[in-house]
């Protein structure tokens, strides 16, 4: 039996909250769109990190050839590394361009369907499909992500919104979602909170959720929230060596992820802080906007910690505070720290540096044992004081130096007008996080997230390894200070194979603490984990990125770096804002080719065919699998339309031969008509397939 693989993958990290199902776009202005007729989703987590492959099957329901773009409403934190597409019975791989993806939409006229717009949100992928779609014919696009899931405290969420009614009301055939789920601490439970899944199993360290309607509107999104014991904790690390054929000649083949995690228990003592909230009342915040910023400081007051020093600084073209200086929480300064909130009033220019003048300098008497943490929120750019935002990014950083203060900065964007570059690098910068909300978002978002960092176990955070020479470039470089209840996810390189001890240290109560942990490298290629030089790659151009951004376009230097990001990118094939799929550069799929996900192993998996085939009424498909692999994998039929028709399950524990029955039946339970038919079986890191035939 022949075999055909397909190669796909993404990465990203965080949650989103867009739309998710991908669309053929025919005409922006007309608002002409192929046809949806099927769409699945297969999740595959392991500790944490989430492979997602989302396939949509469109129609040409139209008389004429169409040609199309293809728009998918990427998470603004997710990257893609790869895509796929099926047309005129033949699939093909896009490959990666040094360009910046081509943003122009097909279209008889200048307007754009807001529909769409809103649809695809701020951060969309594009990819022309340089084929003719023919009356009647079907498109298949596949994509495939990778997230770093969103955890707190033992608690993790992964969303896919699959609501598709802004663009098409007709139902779909089909559609499908599967999240398959392997952890090394014990799952204690999950769930698909928002719709009621088809089934649900868990045996505490594999989990599967399953949710398929047919001939249903595709209205459906998918929470899915799941927990892991608290009282396994430490150090969970994955590894994978690079296969011969591809080491690179840096001499380090190896790459690794690791995630850590202090103790989150109620007994644990945590750092006390020395914390300002920066308040932006400048005009553009009137309204509702200005009642929720004084809600939100108000919670973050009354729910400091006893021994906690405070004060709040507020600013439009003028510069206020509560104190000169910061006081220590009791129930007097809180209360009169809740009466000056109350008298918060919007009006006037956004003076960002004279605020930053004021708060930063107060730092300077915090001791050794503080964490000195800001929480600055704004809704838009500077327009009084320090306005070029280069030299207001340089000013604040040079204030720090110059006051000899180690301060955390967590700056919130309100709204489309606050600027996204600055604040991000602004905390970035500043072993803080920046994050963008909606005009009805700032009291939500901001207060849950101080009832994340409100508790910091770990601060001036440093991270080593022994032995020294083993473990190179890891990234994030700046660590963030580490709280109760959360992880540090590190990503690096090594050399060869080894039982590493790492330590991770840093002070507490202005007393040295350290942890250490031991991580054994990977001697072999894991197909399980080829993602991990992606996420790598993802990490490091973060890293360029900041620096880029830095220092400008035209220094040589940002030449310099831009040149190694794009270099990073097609090696590694990770997206960036300077590289693209090209929709000219694609390459055929060919039967009897094995494309690996990322250079994996051919030798890991192997497709024994169906038996029997030709089949009458029914056949069973046979794989084998030659590594140490523990998980659900979706075995996918199609029909010569290459249309969906039918998604078997198949459990896989460790090396051996499996099989699985297919009983030539159709989705929805009618039998399926003769014809040829091709199955493609997901590892997750590969994908094999084969044809066959149902004679009746």
């Amino acid at each position: 039996m022949k075999r055909l693989t397909v190669f796909l993958f993404l990465i990203g990290a965080l949650f989103s909250t867009s739309f998710a199902n991908g669309v053929a776009i025919v005409d922006v202005s007309k608002g002409i769109y192929l046809k949806l007729i099927s769409s699945s989703v297969e999740v595959n987590v392991e500790n944490q990190v989430a492979v997602v492959t989302s396939t949509q099957v469109f129609k040409n329901v139209y008389d004429v050839n169409k040609t199309v773009k293809y728009g998918f409403p990427m998470p603004e934190s997710a990257s893609a590394t790869g895509l796929n597409f099926f047309v005129d019975g033949k699939w093909y791989q896009a490959k990666f361009s040094p360009t910046p993806q081509d943003t122009t939409l097909p279209g008889s006229g200048s307007k754009i369907d807001q529909n769409l717009k809103i649809y695809l949100g701020d951060t969309p992928l594009y990819y022309n499909i340089e084929h003719e779609i023919k009356p009647g014919a079907v498109l298949i696009v596949e994509l495939t992500y990778v997230q770093l899931l969103p955890y707190e405290f033992g608690r993790v969420n992964f969303y896919y919104p699959g609501d598709y009614r802004l663009l098409q009301t007709a139902p779909l055939e089909k559609q499908a979602f599967v999240f398959n789920l392997q952890s090394e601490r014990t799952i204690k439970f999950v769930d698909l909170l928002e719709v009621s899944p088809d089934s649900v199993f868990n045996d505490g360290h594999s989990a599967q959720l399953y949710f398929a309607r047919t001939n249903k509107i595709a209205g459906y999104n998918f929470k899915i929230q799941y927990e892991l014991a608290l009282d396994e904790l430490g150090l969970f690390s994955m590894s994978t060596l690079l296969p011969d054929s591809v080491i690179p000649d840096d001499g380090s083949p190896g790459f690794f992820t690791f995630i850590a995690e202090p103790d989150p228990s109620g007994n644990t003592a945590v750092i006390k802080k020395m914390f300002t909230l920066i308040v932006d009342r400048s005009g553009s915040m009137s309204g509702d906007k200005i009642v929720q910023a004084r809600n939100a400081a108000k919670f973050i007051v009354e729910n400091l910690n006893e021994g906690d020093l405070f004060n709040i600084v507020d600013f439009s073209s003028t510069v206020s505070n509560f104190r000169n200086e910061h006081v220590e929480f009791t129930e007097q300064t809180k209360q009169s720290a809740i009466n000056y909130i109350e008298g918060f009033k919007a009006n006037g220019g956004t003076n960002i540096s004279g605020a930053f003048d004021v708060a930063i300098p107060q730092f300077s008497s915090s001791g050794d044992s503080m964490a000195n943490i800001i929480i600055f929120f704004t809704d838009g750019q500077p327009t009084v004081g320090i306005t070029d935002i280069t030299s207001l990014l340089s000013h604040i950083n040079q204030t720090i130096t110059d006051n000899e203060v180690d301060v955390a900065i967590f700056a919130f964007g309100i709204g489309d007008d606050a600027n996204k570059q600055f604040l991000t690098l602004l905390a970035q910068q500043n072993n803080g996080i920046a994050e963008f909300l909606g005009n009805d978002e700032l009291e939500t978002r901001i207060t849950q997230f101080y009832l994340t960092v409100r508790n910091p176990v770990l601060i001036n955070t440093a991270l080593s390894f022994y032995p020294e020479n083993i473990i190179k470039e890891t990234y994030p470089k700046n660590l963030p200070n580490l709280y109760k209840g959360q992880q540090m996810i590190i990503s690096g390189r090594f050399v060869e194979p080894a039982s590493v001890t790492v330590k991770l240290s840093g002070e507490a109560y202005g007393k040295p603490v350290e942890y250490q942990y031991q991580m054994n490298l990977s001697d072999s290629s894991s197909e399980q984990y080829q993602f991990l030089p992606k996420i790598w790659a993802k990490q490091k151009i973060e890293y360029l990125l900041i620096q880029y951004y830095s220092l400008g376009e035209s220094d040589p230097q940002a030449k310099v770096i831009k040149e190694e990001i794009i270099g990073l990118s097609v090696n590694f094939g990770v997206l960036s804002p300077f590289t693209s799929l090209s929709g000219e550069d694609y390459t055929p799929i060919e039967e009897g080719t094995f494309l690996s996900k990322s250079n994996g192993l051919p030798s890991a998996y192997e497709i024994l065919g169906n038996y029997p085939n030709p089949f009458n009424p029914s056949t069973k498909i046979r794989l084998k699998v030659n590594i140490s692999l523990h998980k659900t994998i979706a075995v996918k039929i199609y029909n010569a339309l290459g249309e969906l028709v039918r998604i078997l399950f198949i459990r896989v524990d460790g090396p051996g031969t499996y099989e699985v029955l297919w009983d030539g039946h159709l989705l929805d339970g009618r039998a399926a008509p003769s014809g040829n038919y091709f199955y493609i079986i997901d590892f997750g890191d590969a994908v094999l397939g084969g044809k066959m035939t149902l004679v009746k």
